[in-house]
């Protein structure tokens, strides 16, 4: 077994059991007993952790089982495609645009065990490593660290890692990485993919920067929720973050997102796996210097993936009441339009401030899709 990455790595097979062991002693283990597996008790989950070896039988015995009870519970559909654009028998390197911490990856690896697809290794952020717990869930599902913090030196040597991390992955391991397009999440409705991930990427091989990246074989995604993942907590952050204040999580914060994320009404779903970058279009690339090819990566992406985005009802109905025009009128019903103005009263009543900014942010983050959408279509 391989030591320089055991600081990223998820768990190989023999730590699986031990791992098993500890979630099944876990205090929250009723509660995710009730979650994934209604029907049975938490002594029946016992047993079955006590028999799980491998990530494959926790990835499809537990997580798919988890992804399907997120989908029933909250949400209207569940839809796919672009499963065409992909060899089964090679290995990609996904990149996604990112609306919810925990369920943007989690839902794609539910299609791909659906489909016959293997599963991908997923970027797994140190700060949320917050338990054992978590620790023990993420890296029995092929989660793999990402670093976050420290000062400019650890942050060359820490992406650098990564870098290496993720070539090795998908060119010697025969792996599949799923990645977000940027560090956090959307919160304002703009995908837009970070130059520096693209930066990162190369890093690991710099001498040819086209075959750098296509030998990733990259593959932009597209995830698109009709109702957005913590819309309310996404206002909050973003009007009290406005004007260049800091804004400062408290410590529960992304906990209570992912669990948000997890239980909120989502309504439909789609996801788009896009068509692949193409050595090709790589090499057509006119760049001067590194930086410039890094940009024009990141905007080949940022196209695939608005191309590929769903647009949904609220966020027609977002644009036009931003507008004050009814363009987009035959894209939703009058019902709809009556429950996105009751979640817009709930998110005023659950956030102080200045009821014009709050609106502004809050319209924003449907509504700025429909517009890189129309951008690049």
């Amino acid at each position: 077994m391989e030591t320089c990455f055991d600081d990223l790595r998820p768990y190989y097979q023999p730590e699986i059991a031990p791992a098993m062991r500890r979630i099944a002693g876990s205090e929250h283990l009723p509660v995710m007993a009730a979650f994934i597996f209604p029907e049975k008790t938490v002594d029946e989950l016992r047993n079955i952790l006590s028999n799980i070896r491998t990530t494959d039988e926790f990835q499809s015995g537990i997580m798919h089982r988890f992804n399907q009870e997120v989908i029933r519970k909250s949400a209207n559909t569940f839809t796919c495609d672009g499963l065409e654009h992909l060899d089964p028998e090679k290995r990609y390197l996904f990149i996604s645009n990112h609306r919810d911490i925990m369920l943007d990856s989690s839902l794609l690896q539910t299609v791909f065990l659906a489909h016959g697809f293997r599963t991908t290794e997923i970027t797994f952020g140190s700060n949320l490593m917050c338990s054992q717990l978590v620790i023990d869930i993420g890296k029995s599902n092929k989660m793999f660290t990402v670093f976050r913090g420290g000062s400019p030196r650890d942050f060359y040597r820490n992406s650098m890692h990564l870098s290496e991390y993720i070539r090795h992955t998908v060119t010697q391991k025969k792996e599949s990485v799923w990645i977000a397009q940027r560090n956090g999440r959307t919160k304002d409705g703009n995908d837009a993919t970070d130059r520096g991930i693209v930066k990162m990427f190369c890093m690991s091989d710099s001498s040819d920067l086209p075959r750098s990246i296509h030998e990733l074989h990259p593959v932009p995604v597209a995830i698109s929720y009709q109702i957005e993942s913590c819309d309310i907590l996404k206002t909050r952050e973003l009007y009290l973050s406005r004007n260049g204040r800091k804004y400062v999580k408290r410590p529960d914060e992304d906990l209570a997102s992912i669990l948000t994320g997890i239980t909120q009404p989502k309504g439909n779903i789609h996801i788009c796996i896009c068509e692949p970058l193409r050595e090709k279009e790589l090499r057509a690339m006119n760049y001067q210097c590194p930086n410039e090819f890094h940009t024009s990566v990141a905007s080949l992406i940022d196209r695939r993936i608005y191309r590929g985005y769903k647009l949904h009802s609220n966020n027609y109905i977002a644009h036009d009441i931003r507008s004050g025009h009814d363009t987009y009128a035959a894209h939703y019903t009058p019902e709809e339009k009556a429950w996105f103005l009751a979640r817009y009263e709930q998110m005023l009543q659950q956030i102080e401030g200045d009821e014009s900014a709050l609106r502004s942010i809050f319209l924003g983050i449907y509504a700025n899709s429909v517009d890189n959408c129309e951008k690049n279509g």
